[in-house]
């Protein structure tokens, strides 16, 4: 049916996901795993801008676009862009649940690695959804937008929520949490892609209890608490791709962290400082020693990222 929508451009940033920590609860009998994670959302990430157009297309620049395309999703203008890239699929499904007849223009700033645990697809896809869904002005409800993003993939419900929460099930179920307390976070990535579907091949062991989350008051007693609980896909990743574990170390070793670890199936790592200007001298000092290597300060946000005009 034929849809109102608003003129003009209007963008979203797409924040990278951080898994603070991931236990795997147990696998269910059509092989998918189940999880308990805390997640958050950091100030750096993606960012997607969308137009009115009669026609889907999706072009790609920023300083990850080629790694797009040596996954077989190019950048570049809508044809060129690979059919099973996310934010496509996501386009196509909002638009077939609402009979949506426009289309969009829509251009990613990549500024996130690809295939390194920070949610990088997952949280395009998600900016997708709701860009679009003011693009084309769908009033879909929450459960049903979740429903969309569930169809996509496990990881899109918490990144379309894009707030501190605990993500459990198959990533199905999402519960906000209170942010943490404020501090500083760096980012290191080695620039070596890490196939989740291999990590999760490799995963030995036991499966986790679920032990919830306490909503920790001080920097102190939120680091406390993280060490009680644990990535439980680490030795999996490293088994997958070794640099990993140079990279917390790396992490570890900078001066004033307080914790070091692995976010999600890898291979970013991530260390947390108590103040920013602590986080950005360590990402100073690591990209120094590893200029190789993709390396950013930044800070976890409090609440999902707001559209604008551009």
């Amino acid at each position: 049916m034929p849809q109102s929508r608003i003129s003009g451009r209007i963008a979203i940033d797409a924040p990278a996901k951080i898994n603070l920590f991931l236990d795997v609860t147990g696998r269910r009998a059509d092989g998918y795993h189940l999880l308990e994670s805390l997640v958050v959302f950091v100030a750096v990430g993606d960012r997607l801008t969308v137009e009115p157009a009669d026609t889907l297309t999706l072009s790609i620049e920023g300083a990850f676009a080629g790694a797009l395309s040596d996954l077989g999703t190019n950048s570049g203008t809508g044809a060129d862009i690979g059919s099973d890239n996310l934010i496509l699929r996501a386009a196509r499904a909002l638009r077939d649940a609402y009979s949506i007849d426009a289309g969009a223009r829509m251009k990613l700033e990549k500024n996130l690695p690809v295939s390194s645990g920070i949610g990088g697809g997952s949280t395009d896809a998600a900016a997708a959804l709701r860009v679009l869904c003011a693009l084309w002005q769908v009033e879909a409800g929450p459960t049903r937008l979740a429903r969309i993003a569930l169809s996509l993939g496990a990881d899109i419900p918490v990144c379309l929520n894009a707030r501190p929460a605990m993500m459990s099930g198959i990533g199905e179920i999402v519960n906000d949490v209170a942010a943490p307390p404020p501090c500083g976070v760096v980012l290191v990535n080695a620039r070596e892609g890490v196939s989740t579907p291999a990590v999760f091949a490799a995963r030995k062991g036991a499966f986790s209890n679920t032990a919830g989350w306490d909503e920790p008051a001080t920097f102190e007693r939120f680091v406390d608490v993280l060490r009680m609980h644990n990535n439980d896909l680490v030795e999996a990743a490293l088994s997958v791709s070794p640099v990993i574990g140079e990279v917390v170390h790396a992490l570890a070793a900078s001066d004033d962290c307080a914790l070091a670890r692995l976010s999600g199936s890898g291979g970013t790592c991530f260390g947390i400082y108590r103040t920013a200007a602590q986080a950005a001298a360590a990402a100073m000092q690591i990209g120094a020693n590893h200029p190789e290597w993709w390396c950013v300060a930044t800070a976890i946000r409090d609440g999902a990222p707001e559209i604008v005009w551009c």
